[in-house]
């Protein structure tokens, strides 16, 4: 059956997806855990949930579960509105998104799926996706009497004949993936167990499976329980840098978003003013985008949602992804700073095609080796992969990327310094094709290169394409 399902999935691609590369492309499995709320109590959420809507396209949304979180113990169950609220926005604004990848239709039974890059799933498809998930927090709500159809559901999505992993992001507390762990360790073996925790990849903004007021007491979390029992089958991303900084820079930018995006389109209209920060929880998807800047099987890249490294928590007792201390805290911070304005730049593009069905499109990046020994990955997002000797030159040649709309490109090239020893040196970073010089002393160790490539066009967006070198 996924044989079948894949099949049918990459032969759509090419009908539906004009700007997709490769047909293998398939976009990530996300569920969003939200303790999406009125304007007049947190904004945020209702913030991120438009955005991720404007992004439709390029995630596999499984399940959006309204569950507990900082302010809400018990979670309000009428707030689960807001929800519906931004979705039959999306319902509105679909028909001009879909215009961006000259998509005429809806898949049927396929939406359940693997799902193309660029397909905008259908409003029916969302609007089933919304569950009520745990409606309190902390680890004492673990065990009967705490399951949920969005509990359910997740275990029912790891149980699915599906290599792809499944992304959750906690915009709230992740109580209800939690319970769908405890669940399971009641029925199955401990090597199940593990199998069925290893689905999961796990983006927490902060740790909100509790009241604000207590969010220093570690143990009350479940999140704890996760990290402590799960430390090594469950990627674990506890996010207390990217999360901050994407609110203070929202502030900063406010401008835009009111020129831009609030009251552009039906979900511009839902779009509130922020009273805390803005959109503070976008990172737990950002991290996942498919742009071709990282790869979130590996958290040691940096990408829209900063940078982390697996170390010690805050609770001084479990480890995990994390960028909590410095240095990392200043260096995930100054990627947020630095990707910032293209990120901000490509949502506004995004709410002009939904508004008017028309604006600008990125651009793609396309990259050869003109030596060397390459090993393509068959997707036109993953790291291109290259096998080099120390002390060899290799050229990189991205002369064939092109722009949907014919807007002039402009060429990138760096290295990301916090992954591996060697620093290579670049002639020519800024033209299309770039000549890397690997030193003599490099044996044994790994080097990440992204070509980034900016367009002329309207909000001068952008795509990136990663390089990994492992040198022998």
């Amino acid at each position: 059956m996924m044989k079948t399902k894949t099949l049918l999935a990459t032969m759509l691609a090419a009908i539906f997806c004009t700007q997709v590369a490769a047909q293998n492309d398939l976009k990530p499995r996300l569920v969003v855990c939200t303790d999406i709320a009125p304007a007049d109590v947190e904004p945020d959420d209702m913030e991120s949930m438009v955005r991720l809507m404007a992004y439709a396209d390029c995630f596999e949304i499984e399940a959006i579960i309204t569950s507990v979180g900082w302010n809400c113990d018990p979670y309000p169950v009428e707030w689960a509105q807001y929800l519906t609220r931004v979705i039959e926005a999306y319902r509105q604004d679909v028909p001009n998104l879909m215009k961006r990848s000259g998509q005429e239709g809806f898949l049927v039974d396929p939406e359940m799926g693997p799902q193309p890059l660029g397909y905008w799933p259908s409003p029916d498809y969302i609007k089933s996706c919304a569950l009520m998930g745990s409606i309190h927090g902390g680890i004492k709500a673990i065990g009967e009497g705490n399951d949920s159809p969005g509990s359910e559901k997740l275990i029912c999505l790891a149980d699915e004949d599906d290599p792809r992993p499944i992304y959750v992001a906690a915009w709230g507390g992740a109580n209800t993936l939690a319970q769908a762990i405890w669940r399971v360790k009641q029925t199955r073996s401990d090597e199940e167990v593990r199998r069925f925790v290893r689905k999961f990849r796990l983006f927490t903004i902060t740790d909100q499976d509790m009241k604000y007021d207590m969010r220093m007491d570690r143990a009350y979390s479940s999140h704890m329980w996760l990290r402590k029992d799960f430390a090594d089958d469950l990627q674990f991303i506890w996010d207390e840098g990217a999360w901050q900084e994407q609110c203070e820079l929202g502030k900063q930018h406010w401008t835009q978003h009111q020129q831009y995006i609030q009251g552009k389109g039906a979900l511009g209209k839902e779009y509130p003013t922020y009273k805390w920060g803005v959109e503070g929880d976008t990172p737990s998807f950002l991290y996942v985008m498919p742009n071709g800047l990282n790869d979130p099987e590996d958290p040691h890249q940096c990408g829209w949602a900063g940078y982390h490294e697996r170390g010690l928590c805050a609770d001084s007792l479990t480890t995990a992804w994390t960028s909590w201390q410095e240095p990392l805290r200043s260096i995930s911070v100054g990627y947020k700073r630095r990707f910032y304005p293209d990120e901000l730049n490509d949502f506004c593009a995004r709410m002009q095609w939904a508004a008017e069905g028309k604006g600008n499109h990125n651009p793609q990046v396309v990259v050869r080796v003109l030596n060397g020994s390459a090993v393509e990955e068959p997707s036109s997002v993953a790291p291109l992969r290259i096998t080099a000797k120390a002390g060899d030159t290799i050229r990189l040649d991205a002369s064939k990327s092109f722009d949907p709309d014919g807007d002039a490109l402009t060429f990138l090239w760096w290295q990301q310094p916090e992954i591996g020893r060697t620093t290579v040196t670049i002639d020519q970073p800024d033209q299309p094709i770039a000549t890397v010089h690997i030193p003599a002393v490099a044996k044994g160790d790994s080097v990440h290169l992204v070509c980034e490539v900016h367009d002329d066009g309207p909000f001068h967006l952008v795509a990136y394409r990663r390089v990994i070198i492992v040198i022998k």
